[in-house]
Parts: C-alpha cells; structure tokens; sequence
C-alpha cells in the first residue's frame, strides 16, 4: 500500500484587533490634527485681513483687495488699442483712464466702455482684462456717411443721423454728399441710397434739403431746385432721371422741377435778369406794374 504523504495546510493568522481604547485614541489624533489645519488656515486669513487693514486704512474692501492683489503682482503693465483711426488718442486714453502699475482686478471695464462711448467717433466699445497686467479696448468707431450743414455749421454725421466731429470736415467734403435743415441727419439714409442709385444723378446734384421735417428738396448744380414728394422719394427720383434722359432736363436753365404730385410735372425755367425789359422802357420804376388790392 502506498505511503500517502499528508501535507499541513498554514492558515495565515489575522492581526490583533486593536481594543476600544486604540481606537479611541486614533480617532482623538485625526480630530486633533484636523483642528490644528483649521486654527492654520484662520490664522492665514487673520493674518491677511490684518495686513489689509494696516495697508487699506479707511480704505473700501475693494481698494483693499486691490493693493494686496497689486502687491501679489496683479497690476496694470499695458493698454491695448484695437481698431482706432480716426479717434484722438490722447482722448481715448484720457476715457480709459488706466496707468501702469494700478492694481487691475480693482479696475472698472464697465464704467470705461461708458466713458469710451462718449466720444463721437466711437459707437461703441469693449473692455477687457486680461490677468496677469494686460487693459485690452477694441473700438468700433463711427463712419462718416454724410456732411450736414446747420445754422452755418458743418459736421459730419453717421449713417444713423449721430453726429460724429465738426471737425476735420474738409477732408470729407469732397467725398461725402451734402444734407442740409433741420431733421436732415435722421432721415438722410433713405435719400441717399435712392439717388447713390441713379450714377446718372450724382454729377447734377450739389445737396439734399430737408424742407418743414417733412420732405426734400435736391438743389442741383445749375442752381435749380427739384421738390420731391413726400415719402416717395426713390419713385420720384426715377422720374426725373428719365426726364433727364429724354429732354436733358439738367443741362436747362430750369429753376425749379415740382414731381410733388404724382400725376403732373411743373417745370419753371429760370429768369434771365439781364433779358427783362429795362424799368425805364415799362415806364412803372424799379418796382414794375403797380398791383391790385386784394
């Protein structure tokens, strides 16, 4: 019979289980230990809210928080200008109102972007702040679309009717139509783009009158006035190009061409003063024919 070799099994033994009291005492270590973080980090924060107060004396928590981020680095080291052209730099700087080495999380975008957008070249604008030292402004400035002469002034306007400078005019007139009265400025546009339409017209046509903040009146070259109805402008002025076309009505010496109505043109040419019958040949003065009471 074989010899049947028995092998002993080794159980591993388990540690000890430590007793109530060792338990105990780790929990009382892990308290103990986490009190002592916390009486840090209020002690941290003590700490920095008393370096504010020696530094921010009767200063608000903002100028406070500022100075002691200022002094972690967090200051202002430069402004960037994005899409100035016409907008007087020392103007804009002046509205932006940031200087290196201010602390930069106490500085107000907002209130700039408001001062920004009380120049008149600028429509509008945004602030940005870039951490850690970086003021950026991107400007979406205004574009001359017309010169508006009032009460003897010219300024340039916007497309909107704003007014963007009464200065540098000049360098605008000969590129920019001429509106003139008041109400012009707001309701130039549509004018504008119906004769911008007609190539034809743009030679004839010195300026756009606004007559009563109503209607226009177009004052050529030839020193004749064209009425145009009210709120049919672009119709009207279809008509007077084919007029133009067909009877070169502006090469005429007409002063005035009335399309206010819809259904009759009335053409009145102009006066030759030096043709007219001489005051002493009439024999009734200066004046003319004496006239009938009415």
């Amino acid at each position: 019979m074989p010899h049947v070799r028995q092998r002993s099994i080794v159980r591993p033994q388990l540690p000890d289980r430590p007793g109530r009291w060792k338990l105990l005492l780790r929990r009382q270590r892990k308290l103990f230990g986490r009190g002592i973080v916390g009486i840090m980090v209020l002690c941290v924060l003590a700490g920095g809210a008393g370096t504010l107060q020696a530094v921010g004396h009767r200063q608000s928590l903002g100028e406070r928080l500022g100075n002691f981020s200022a002094g972690l680095g967090l200051r202002v080291q430069d402004v960037v200008i994005e899409g100035r052209q016409k907008t007087p730099e020392p103007l804009l700087r002046a509205a932006i109102g940031a200087a290196p080495g201010d602390p930069i999380l106490t500085y107000s975008v907002a209130a700039a972007r408001q001062r920004i957008e009380t120049i008149n070249w600028v429509q509008s604008a945004i602030v940005e702040r870039r951490l850690p030292g970086t003021i950026v402004v991107t400007l979406n400035e205004r574009r001359p679309f017309a010169v508006w002469q009032h009460d003897g002034k010219f300024v340039l306007i916007d497309r909107d009717g704003d007014v963007v400078t009464d200065s540098d005019v000049a360098a605008f007139a000969a590129q920019l139509p001429l509106v003139v009265g008041t109400g012009a400025p707001e309701a130039a546009a549509p004018l504008l783009d119906a004769v911008a339409a007609e190539p034809s017209l743009l030679p004839y046509v010195v300026a756009a009158v606004r007559v009563g903040e109503r209607r226009w009146n177009l004052h050529l070259k030839n020193g004749g006035d064209v009425l145009l109805p009210e709120g049919a402008e672009p119709q009207a002025i279809a008509k007077l190009v084919a007029l133009q076309k067909t009877y070169s009505l502006f090469d005429r010496p007409l002063q005035v061409v009335d399309l206010r109505l819809p259904d009759r043109i009335s053409i009145r040419p102009q006066i030759d003063v030096d043709k007219l019958p001489d005051a002493k040949d009439t024999g009734h003065g200066a004046a003319g024919p004496p006239r009938k009471a009415t």
